[in-house]
This record gives C-alpha cells, sequence and structure tokens, in this order.
C-alpha cells in the first residue's frame, strides 16, 4: 500500500479544490447521459492506472444501475458489442484525449463524435474529460488510498 503524500491537500488549495467540484457539478447538471460519464471516468482512471478512481467511478457505476459485465469489458470496448454508438464516440475520444501526446486527438475520432453529439454536448464531453484526468493525477500525484468503501475513503482528502 502506498503512504499518502499529503493527508488534507484540498485544505492547503481550497480555492482550487473549489473550483474542481464546480466543474464536477457543472458536468452533473450538463444534461449528459450519467452513463455516458460514468463510463468515461471509469475508463480513462483504467487508462491512467488511478486505483481510487477506479474504485469510486466503478461503485458509482454500479450504484447507478451499470452492470458488472459492461464495466469489466470496458478496456476492451472496441471489441465489445455491449456499448452504444454514443458511449463509443464518447469513449474514443476520452481515449484519444487522455492520450494526446500520442494521438493528437485524431479527426476520426472527432468526426466519430460530430456524428452522434451535438456542439454543446461535445463541449461539456471534453470538460468532463479533462476533469477525471486532472482528479486522475491529483489522485495519483498525493497517493490517494481506495478501500472498500470510497465515500468513508475520501474522508480524508477533503477534510
Amino acid at each position: 500500500m502506498m503512504t499518502p503524500r499529503l493527508t488534507a491537500p484540498f485544505k492547503l488549495a481550497p480555492s482550487h479544490y473549489q473550483a474542481m467540484l464546480a466543474l464536477e457539478q457543472a458536468t452533473v447538471d450538463s444534461g449528459l447521459d450519467k452513463t455516458v460519464i460514468e463510463l468515461i471516468k471509469t475508463h480513462v482512471s483504467q487508462i491512467n492506472g488511478c486505483a481510487f478512481c477506479i474504485h469510486m467511478h466503478t461503485t458509482d457505476a454500479l450504484k447507478a444501475g451499470e452492470t458488472p459485465l459492461r464495466l469489466t469489458m470496458l478496456p476492451a470496448w472496441r471489441e465489445s458489442s455491449l456499448y452504444s454508438d454514443r458511449e463509443r464516440a464518447a469513449l474514443g475520444w476520452a481515449e484519444a484525449l487522455t492520450r494526446v501526446a500520442d494521438t493528437h486527438a485524431p479527426d476520426a475520432d472527432w468526426e466519430a463524435l460530430k456524428a452522434v453529439f451535438d456542439e454543446a454536448e461535445i463541449a461539456k464531453l471534453t470538460f468532463a474529460i479533462g476533469a477525471i484526468n486532472v482528479w486522475n493525477r491529483l489522485a495519483i500525484g498525493f497517493r490517494f488510498a481506495h478501500g472498500a468503501d470510497h465515500t468513508k475513503d475520501t474522508a480524508h482528502v477533503a477534510a
């Protein structure tokens, strides 16, 4: 188990933390499908190797009615028939932006996104992808530990 590097990082940077929480609330209020949001948060966290966020978002997705099979198959979504066209486009865009140094956000992923999302949805989805990447970097950088119940585990982080 890794030792947390800071016990209360959000107390040390409260305005930054509040800005991140505001971005999260904007995502919740965006009108984007909750399933799509939880899938991209989980998958981006998988790509980044963020155990804390994988645990949090798989737990949240299951509570929201997502199936264990779809979560299990998420790393292989391209080879699976379990995902809708919108989910596939969002996952492709999430991968492209998460790996942007390698992908440079390819036109093919952009075109797939435009085929099933309107411009406002694309903008909101892109902010959501950016946000989960920031959360992953915070959790990995500060060594947040996951546990059996993420609501208990996050209490020390926000304190």
